[in-house]
């Protein structure tokens, strides 16, 4: 395979979007497709092809990426994608999906002889932006180096996880760090608030734990958000949050752990987003801290 690539991108949302780019400016033939049309045609002006059809981006691809917004998303658009499909192309799945939903994309893989990676990613907007996301991945040692091209254009580490993309290894792994991710936003987001309801004016406490172990550069960033009312546009919605901190309960009780800091998240999360909050950034969990009605002003 060329080091120059045909690559399908299904799903253009933030991160797919980003990625879309990265692969255009590396070199390689990009074919983008939405279900909203409207939110793929802004990536025409960075050479990007934009299809009607999922079937139609992915035709004669050597690789398809997909960033859509859960499994049962990923699953419906690849069922209409692979009559575009070659027998032997690379399938890089980069949607955070549950353990069980990558068995039910492998068997697709498999049932039309895709070559298919579990291949979550760390990072938001502007690393993906960047190219500077770090790739978690699964998938066989004999097609990596068909892979590779891709993995450099939206990456700057690549991280295995083993050979069988059909283990989840690599989302397994994704939904550990995301569990952590998830947790230290809405930390943040509480101490906000209490800041706030005590009269406590929060740049004290940042100072208070400044250069010391509590300290933590992305507690600055996530304030920042919320104090300098930055919530728009989103580097992470908060709606895509509640979806993964979902995933990350339903992992654990399947098998037998309670986690209960994750379900106190995804209903911070779900609560912001009833509240108007949910295509903010997910520091925007904030405002579930307070009653509808009752929220501050974005001068917290």
């Amino acid at each position: 395979m060329s080091d120059r690539l045909t690559v399908g991108v299904l799903g253009t949302g933030i991160m797919g979007a980003a990625m879309a780019r990265n692969l255009a400016r590396a070199g390689h033939t990009v074919t983008a497709w939405n279900r909203t049309r409207a939110k793929a045609e802004p990536l025409a002006a960075d050479g990007v092809l934009v299809a009607d059809t999922a079937a139609g981006a992915v035709e004669g691809a050597d690789l398809v990426l997909t960033m859509l917004h859960d499994g049962a998303a990923v699953l419906d658009a690849m069922g209409r994608a692979v009559p575009g499909l070659r027998p032997g192309a690379l399938w890089m799945q980069s949607t955070t999906v549950g353990p069980e939903d990558v068995a039910a994309l492998a068997g697709l893989a498999g049932a039309h002889g895709l070559v298919f990676f579990d291949a979550p990613v760390l990072g938001t907007r502007a690393p993906a932006e960047a190219g500077q996301l770090t790739v978690l991945a699964a998938g066989p040692a004999e097609h990596r180096a068909g892979l590779a091209p891709a993995l450099e254009a939206v990456g700057t580490r690549t991280v295995w996880t083993g050979e069988d993309g059909a283990s989840g290894a690599a989302t397994r792994l994704k939904l550990v760090a995301n569990s952590w991710v998830l947790a230290a936003t809405n930390a943040a987001g509480e101490a906000l608030a209490l800041s706030h309801g005590l009269g406590v004016d929060p740049r004290h406490f940042l100072d208070l734990i400044a250069g010391g172990p509590l300290d933590m550069g992305y507690l600055h960033a996530k304030s920042a958000l919320v104090l300098e009312d930055r919530l728009s546009p989103a580097a992470f919605a908060v709606t895509t949050a509640a979806k993964d901190a979902r995933l990350i309960v339903e992992a654990g009780a399947r098998h037998g752990v309670r986690l209960d800091v994750a379900a106190a998240s995804a209903e911070r999360f779900e609560r912001a987003a009833a509240q108007g909050h949910g295509e903010e950034d997910m520091a925007a969990a904030y405002y579930a801290s307070f009653e509808p009605g009752a929220e501050p002003g974005r001068s917290a």
